[in-house]
């Protein structure tokens, strides 16, 4: 998907996802999941890292060489979507305690991976000369 593509659709669901509260923990959560993806995922294009038509559905699937790429270009990146990803199986799915906070903090998770998409640039343009 395009760049373009991906950034319309995290935008209108993050939209939707300011008419919940942390109440709504489990749409939260969701919705994190589902917008931060696309800001990996246009991330992921920007840097160069992966192709338009090539993108990554959950951090859990990522290549080894993939994943210590993006170690190196940029650590939270990555980071921030698995600890989304590790919030779903015991707020929206399990029973545990403390949904309202996990949904607070995913939103803050989303909106790391949203800065990072929109400032990253191609990882090659960052390297010095000659390398």
């Amino acid at each position: 998907m395009k760049i373009e593509a991906h950034e319309a659709k995290a935008e209108r669901i993050m939209r939707s996802l300011a008419k919940c509260t942390a109440e709504d923990y489990e749409a939260v959560i969701e919705g994190a999941m589902l917008a931060g993806t696309h800001w990996f995922n246009v991330a992921l294009h920007r840097f160069g890292a992966t192709a338009a038509d090539d993108d990554v559905m959950h951090a859990e699937y990522l290549t080894g060489a993939l994943r210590l790429k993006l170690s190196l270009i940029e650590p939270d990146l990555t980071a921030a979507l698995e600890e989304i990803e590790n919030a779903r199986p015991r707020f929206v799915r399990g029973d545990v305690n403390g949904g309202s906070e996990a949904a607070t903090r995913c939103l803050e998770l989303l909106s790391t991976l949203r800065n990072l998409a929109q400032k990253a640039t191609p990882y090659r343009s960052r390297l010095p000369l000659g390398t």
